[in-house]
């Protein structure tokens, strides 16, 4: 290998090159090309993430589990870590370096600027459903107090927008009738009679939830200031849920029924793999896009909320849809043959451009060996051109030398066999020149 380096710089030097050595040094070029590519390669996504979901029975586990079964059939594991809600999650995306993706309430987190999260859009709303037992017809929060609530477990989100509302009704956040209990247990408190209302923040999807709307002797609060409620906090929204929507045979609800609701986000760290994050909202379309009872076809996921920037892959998604590959391969495929596009750029701007130039160079080299030989030829026919004539016997002695030596060297050139009429012309040449030289040698007769 050294010496192979050592005669390639020699021959860079004399700009001589074999047919062999012009391949080997376009090969090295193209090699470097790659190598320089590979730099800018993004890496694999990888096969394992982690997701902080919420208590078992709510909407985040429920959903939690429907991305689980959808990226295994990808390929992709992604382990479920239960949660106490929103605000447990959020922590942990913050502090915990093996989680990667959470579902995030809105109006928890507002920074649009950060560096370290990223929203993938709103995946649907979260209603805040207020149920209690007695007399039907309640529409507002304040017609609740003092009476036991059971308001969310701590570090919740549920609890966090429970204190929220409450507190703009007139109640005080360390008011003895509000208790901190979530999930079955406040279901299992409500149905006893520990509690005499339950507030519960979730998509009607949720078992919990379902299992509350189907429960009977419950009412179901109607949020008739729900406008207010919005126009104060600008991170809720207002819904409706129209009459009979639950059961027709039964007319539940028996009136339209006005509901407060916040959005439920899909957030990550910054750094998830571009190609993950299609994924993903590819798959949250088929998860959340199908109408249900409080939202229509295609309405979601959307960038909706605007508490975290969002996330450079999402944005995409969201103007041009899922990347093309992955709209017809494998996830695994369509990722492989992104991450080789880039590879391809050396190719299209180096390689094919260096071999179309190689043949070229190659028959200049070879050619330019002949008409090396041609300018001596010339150079010595001009020195005869020069010389008076007769030619004196020891100057023509030393034309037929050099001419000689061209003629012996030129004969010792290797060349390929596609070339060989150029060294027959060169000998032509050579024979026409020696003649002349030869004539110019000879006495003048006209003297």
């Amino acid at each position: 290998m050294p010496a192979f380096v050592s005669r390639l710089k020699q021959r860079l030097l004399r700009q001589d090159f074999s047919a062999i050595e012009l391949v080997v040094l376009g090969g090295m070029l193209v090699a470097a090309a790659f190598w320089l590519s590979w730099q800018f390669v993004r890496p694999a996504p990888p096969s394992h993430i982690v997701m902080s979901t919420g208590p078992a029975g709510g909407a985040y586990q429920y959903f939690a589990e429907r991305y689980r079964d959808a990226l295994a059939r990808e390929g992709i594991t992604l382990e479920l870590r239960p949660s106490t809600g929103a605000v447990e999650n959020l922590q942990r995306l913050k502090t915990d370096p093996e989680v990667d993706l959470a579902f995030v309430q809105g109006g928890i987190i507002d920074e649009p600027d950060s560096e370290d999260l990223a929203s993938l859009g709103t995946q649907y709303l979260e209603p805040v459903w207020v149920f209690y037992r007695g007399t039907p017809g309640l529409e507002r929060l304040v017609q609740l107090k003092g009476k036991r609530i059971a308001v969310g477990r701590p570090g919740s989100g549920t609890l966090l927008f429970s204190l929220q509302i409450l507190s703009a009704s007139g109640f005080q956040p360390n008011d003895p009738h509000l208790v901190h209990l979530g999930g079955d247990e406040a279901v299992d408190a409500l149905r006893r009679g520990r509690v005499d209302a339950l507030l519960a923040v979730g998509a009607p999807q949720a078992p919990l939830i379902a299992r509350l709307l189907a429960e009977p002797g419950l009412q179901l609060l109607d949020f008739a200031q729900a406008e207010g409620y919005a126009r104060r906090f600008p991170h809720l929204e207002t819904l409706r849920l129209p009459r009979a929507t639950l059961d027709l045979a039964q007319d539940r609800p028996p009136r339209d029924q006005h509901l407060l609701a916040a959005t439920a986000n899909l957030v990550a760290r910054a750094d998830l793999h571009p190609a993950v994050v299609a994924l993903l909202l590819k798959h949250s379309q088929e998860i959340h896009g199908k109408p249900g009872l409080l939202q229509g076809a295609n309405q979601f996921p959307a960038p909706r909320d605007h508490g975290l920037p969002l996330h450079g892959a999402a944005k995409r998604f969201y103007e041009n849809g899922a990347p093309l590959l992955q709209r017809y391969l494998p996830f695994w495929l369509a990722t492989l043959i992104d991450r080789m596009l880039v590879l391809l750029l050396p190719l299209i701007g180096v390689a094919l451009p260096l071999f179309r130039i190689l043949p070229g160079l190659y028959r200049w080299r070879m050619e330019s060996r002949v008409y090396r030989w041609y300018g001596e030829l010339k150079l010595l026919e001009h020195h005869l051109e020069e010389e008076a004539l007769p030619l004196a016997p020891a100057l023509g002695a030393e034309l037929l030398e050099r001419l000689s030596r061209i003629e012996t060297e030129a004969s010792r050139r290797k060349l390929p066999l596609a070339f060989s009429k150029d060294m027959y012309t060169l000998r032509e040449h050579i024979q026409l020149v020696r003649r002349r030289i030869s004539g110019a040698l000879e006495p003048n007769p006209s003297k």
